[in-house]
């Protein structure tokens, strides 16, 4: 396989080094750091293709690294690896842009296995450019205008704008008064996979964060 580069963003020396052993028998490239200003300082200078990031760090919270990534619009896909399980610190990552979450001890298979899968989707989109446009009330998908409801239009304008980022399903549907129901958010969301999607049982881009929400990824 090609080498990827990896930044590992953990201050235990014991996962650190599991990490590592493992990932390096794949082919990775993996670079460590324990600190939360040491890995932002890495992120400006060097090249990631991915990130796996712990919470807590000596110097600051991951979220940092997070906000720092997100506010220079760096494509970079984040994997989160924390002891906490809450769905209240899952949504916080996802809200600040984390592509993943999984919850320590890890699985290293796993965690391999969505690594490889971030990597494919970034591939992916690196070589669509605007898959997604609005213009004039309208939105474009691969530079052809989509037949969309209004429902669907509304839905679809608030993925795309809040793009790579969990929307709640709360407050999808607070978003479009027309829906009066968690069941009919699904519902409109299936229609928009079938007119954006290759294979909708099996999404691309309209991504479900099962108990959370949706993103749209682009």
């Amino acid at each position: 396989m090609i080498n990827n580069n990896v930044l590992l963003v953990e201050d235990d020396s014991d996962i650190i080094v599991w990490i590592e052993s493992y990932l390096e028998e794949f082919g990775y490239q993996v670079n460590s750091l324990d600190t939360v200003t040491d890995a932002i300082s890495h992120i400006k200078q060097s090249h990631y293709d991915v990130v796996i990031l712990d919470i807590n760090l000596p110097d600051f919270l991951g979220y940092e690294v997070l906000k720092y990534i997100r506010e220079n619009n760096i494509q970079l896909p984040v994997i989160v690896i924390s002891a906490y399980s809450d769905q209240k610190t899952k949504i916080h990552a996802f809200k600040l842009g984390a592509c993943d979450y999984m919850v320590k001890p890890l699985d290293l298979e796993e965690l391999e296995a969505r690594i490889s899968v971030h990597l494919r989707k970034k591939k992916s989109n690196t070589t669509l450019l605007n898959i997604f446009s609005i213009e004039d009330n309208q939105i474009l998908f691969k530079n052809k205008p989509l037949r969309l409801t209004k429902i669907e239009y509304d839905l679809l304008k608030t993925l795309i704008i809040n793009k790579n980022s969990v929307i709640e399903r709360e407050k999808l549907c607070e978003a479009l008064s027309s829906i009066s129901s968690e069941r009919s958010l699904d519902y409109h969301i299936r229609n928009i996979r079938i007119k954006i999607e290759e294979n909708s049982a099996h999404p691309q881009y309209l991504i479900t964060e099962y108990g959370i929400g949706y993103k749209l990824i682009i």
